[in-house]
């Protein structure tokens, strides 16, 4: 079931209400609760305080973190991925990140135009949501996105980034399994991996197996990864080849992505990251906060007069920043 805001006049629901039917797996309660983090609404605190008390033994849900260079197919793969986890009867949710439109600011591919295999399965949400310029391939509100969807009873979270880059590897940060996606025929696919990719992924999936080269992919990035120093016992990410359009190979990647959550279980890695992901996200939010205090700083008399001080030379940069910091405090 495709998750959307629904246009129009909306009629106004509680905060309750919202998490409630979000909990009874009602599609237009869970698409209600992520516009309203996508809108940064005044009620977005609320929603995350009736939220926590539902994951006191942690989230519930196996968030997996999807990207790979334009072009390599991820939304075929999470496409086909969907479909393998639904024959495994699992609740699945999708956030398709996409980049922003320059005139509306929403999300300007619409990946879930391409997941209309599953746009009538109440067991599968979709969401796509706007980057909005926010660097890491994510938007900035998916950490709280992610709570809403886990909330709502998903067994698994698929989150396809718009694209890795040298600063488009922050899905690492965020998903408990990272996949990397690679393809033949894309220029120098290991070039890609020398932006971030060899440090991020958990599972590497060569897809458009069928093309001419995909052997020789796979086998120069497991050279790549042999180089990487990893401390014993570590994770050993395998590399897998598919062919996602025909839906070939899908089975053993579902199976390596269980395979990893069984090993972040075991290990306790899987409570590292969570609390690691936690802790970003409080960061996000304290930061964003005061950047907004922050916004009218320029406006203010007080910098003006620190600025004379030091150009005067009756002060210095760092005194005079620190004045303007403890004036934050008061």
């Amino acid at each position: 079931m495709t998750l959307e805001p629904t246009g129009g006049r909306r009629r106004t629901a509680s905060v309750p209400d919202l998490v409630s039917g979000a909990l009874a797996g009602q599609a237009r309660s869970v698409a209600r609760l992520i516009s309203l983090v996508e809108d940064e609404s005044p009620l977005l605190r609320e929603v995350m305080a009736a939220l926590a008390p539902l994951t006191t033994s942690g989230p519930r849900a196996h968030v997996v973190g999807i990207t790979g260079s334009p072009g390599v197919g991820k939304s075929t793969s999470t496409n086909a991925l969907v479909g393998e986890l639904r024959r495994q009867d699992k609740q699945v949710g999708v956030l398709a990140v996409d980049p922003s439109s320059p005139f509306s600011g929403g999300a300007l591919l619409g990946d879930r135009v391409r997941m209309q295999d599953h746009a009538s399965d109440p067991g599968v949400f979709i969401r796509s949501m706007a980057s909005r310029g926010h660097l890491g391939g994510l938007a900035w509100s998916t950490p709280q996105a992610l709570r809403v969807l886990d909330a709502a009873g998903c067994d698994v979270i698929l989150v396809e980034t718009v694209g890795v880059g040298q600063s488009e590897v922050e899905v690492a940060g965020l998903a408990d399994t990272t996949m990397v996606l690679l393809a033949p025929g894309m220029g120098d696919g290991i070039q890609a991996a020398k932006a971030g990719i060899l440090e991020i992924g958990d599972v590497y999936v060569v897809n458009k197996a069928d093309r001419d080269g995909a052997d020789s992919v796979r086998r120069d990035l497991r050279s790549m990864l042999n180089l990487t120093e990893r401390r014993e016992g570590a994770w050993q990410p395998p590399i897998l080849k598919t062919v996602a359009q025909k839906g070939e190979g899908v089975d053993e990647v579902a199976a390596a992505l269980d395979e990893h959550l069984a090993w972040l279980e075991a290990t306790g890695e899987l409570t590292r990251r969570r609390t690691r992901r936690a802790r970003d996200e409080i960061e996000a939010i304290a930061l964003t906060a005061l950047r907004r205090r922050w916004g009218d700083v320029h406006g203010r008399s007080e910098l003006d007069e620190l600025a004379a001080a030091v150009v005067a030379g009756e002060s210095d940069p760092y005194a005079a920043a620190d004045r303007l910091l403890e004036s934050f405090t008061d």
